[in-house]
């Protein structure tokens, strides 16, 4: 979300920005925000000068029926006097209505205009624009076939499928045994690796209110991605993103205290309306899932530094446990509206012999500090909007199909690298069960 003074004093910047995202049909938003400002500022101004005459008047009017005991013609001063409060009375009403529509309708323009990106994204319609940056490992497709990660998880009687459909519907899984084990100790290898790099571990709430959601991602991603309880001002978050920045909702950030690290593991739960193709059946795009998650809290001036940083923790946690990935730039037209620069961390499919997502991490800017009213206080007094980030450090549903494939043997053993062993009981192999 913007400034609107940044908006009323850049238009031609901001109209520029809707460009490069290719979404032209909300250019006219900037001219209708800008005139409904110019009108909802005559309004405030108007409204102040009536309440400030509002006293002076009254002060006439005691002053007039004081000397109409002596002198008659001052009380036909004082009713004219009376009857032009009562009017100013009335346009104040008029003027107090006007100012709740303006502000409503500019609130409503101001969350749909896209934040400003920054220059270094590349400009791109979709995510067929999206620019790979870097390789990290060698992608191996070994000279045996690797089967979809579903069969692989039956194999060792890992997953079940069909009752959680019974249970729940489409979209959910039971995970079993050694498979099981080996999400839980992804988790929290992720969790002691977060840990090691300084962050603060927390698990925060898994359900927000509304103006947590409005102040945290755009109306579009809500409507499509979050489930509501039935009755209450209540969400389940799709991400614990969600609730570690709502965390700092309506305060005021001590600026000693920045950068404000934290990582926490969260359940998700996500509508993932729409279609998705063959290869995200099974576990790859579901509506339950747990994440462990890193959010940065910052200096305006630090964020692009953390930014770096944290997508850099995701390529050392997946080489960690032996898994080639890369490193995907998103293009202007496949970032979130609140998004200044956004990335991908892709993991390498052997049997798919392509790379998918793993981790997204992204730069917000100031835009959540501003819906969600975070300050921070500096030395010299005066207030400013932090930036906030935010980064998968894994989500192991769909991060177990890259580490499935790349460790499965000829004989369709699982091999357990160095770093998990101690969360697997000291594995270092998975034998199948059938």
């Amino acid at each position: 979300m913007l400034d609107i003074r940044f908006v009323r004093e850049n238009p031609e910047i901001v109209k520029e920005n809707i460009k490069k995202k290719f979404q032209d049909a909300k250019l006219p938003l900037v001219d209708e925000v800008i005139e409904l400002d110019e009108k909802n500022r005559a309004a405030i101004t108007e409204a102040s000068e009536l309440r400030a005459s509002r006293n002076f008047l009254s002060k006439q009017i005691g002053m007039l029926m004081g000397q109409a005991k002596k002198d008659p013609s001052k009380l036909e001063e004082a009713e004219a006097i009376k009857a032009q409060v009562k009017a100013n009375a009335e346009r104040l009403v008029e003027l107090e209505k006007l100012e709740e529509e303006y502000a409503e309708r500019i609130n409503t323009i101001m969350l749909t205009i896209p934040n400003i990106i920054d220059p270094s994204v590349p400009i791109g319609l979709d995510d067929s624009a999206n620019v790979e940056v870097e390789r990290f490992g060698e992608p191996v497709t070994p000279d045996y076939p690797i089967p979809y990660h579903t069969e692989i998880m039956e194999k060792f009687d890992g997953v079940d499928m069909d009752s959680a459909g019974r249970v729940s519907g489409n979209g959910y899984y039971y995970l079993m045994g050694d498979i099981a084990r080996l999400h839980s100790a992804v988790l929290a290898y992720a969790r002691d690796f977060m840990i090691d790099k300084g962050f603060t571990y927390c698990i925060p709430p898994f359900m927000i209110h509304g103006n947590v959601v409005t102040g945290v991602m755009s109306q579009t991603d809500m409507e499509s991605m979050m489930y509501k309880i039935e009755g209450e001002d209540l969400y389940l978050i799709g991400t614990s993103e969600h609730s570690m920045i709502g965390k700092f909702i309506d305060r005021i950030i001590p600026e000693e205290t920045l950068p404000q690290t934290l990582t926490s593991y969260s359940p998700c739960f996500r509508k993932e309306k729409g279609a998705h193709g063959i290869e995200e059946r099974g576990v790859y795009r579901i509506h339950q899932f747990e994440k462990q998650e890193m959010i940065v809290v910052c200096k305006p001036e630090d964020s692009m530094a953390w930014y770096e940083k944290m997508w850099r923790y995701s390529v050392e946690l997946f080489r960690s446990m032996e898994i080639p990935v890369r490193q995907l730039e998103c293009c202007s037209g496949d970032l979130a509206d609140l998004k200044v620069k956004s990335c991908d961390i892709e993991a390498w499919s052997p049997r798919q012999q392509k790379y998918f997502e793993v981790c997204s991490c992204s730069n917000l800017g100031d835009a959540q500090s501003r819906r969600l009213k975070m300050r921070v206080k500096g030395e010299d007094g005066k207030m400013y909007l932090p930036h906030t980030l935010n980064n998968t450090v894994v989500a192991p549903p769909r991060m177990l199909i890259a580490f499935l494939e790349n460790h499965l043997q000829a004989d369709g053993s699982i091999t357990i690298p160095e770093v998990l062993r101690p969360y697997m009981g000291g594995k270092e192999i998975l034998v199948p069960k059938n």
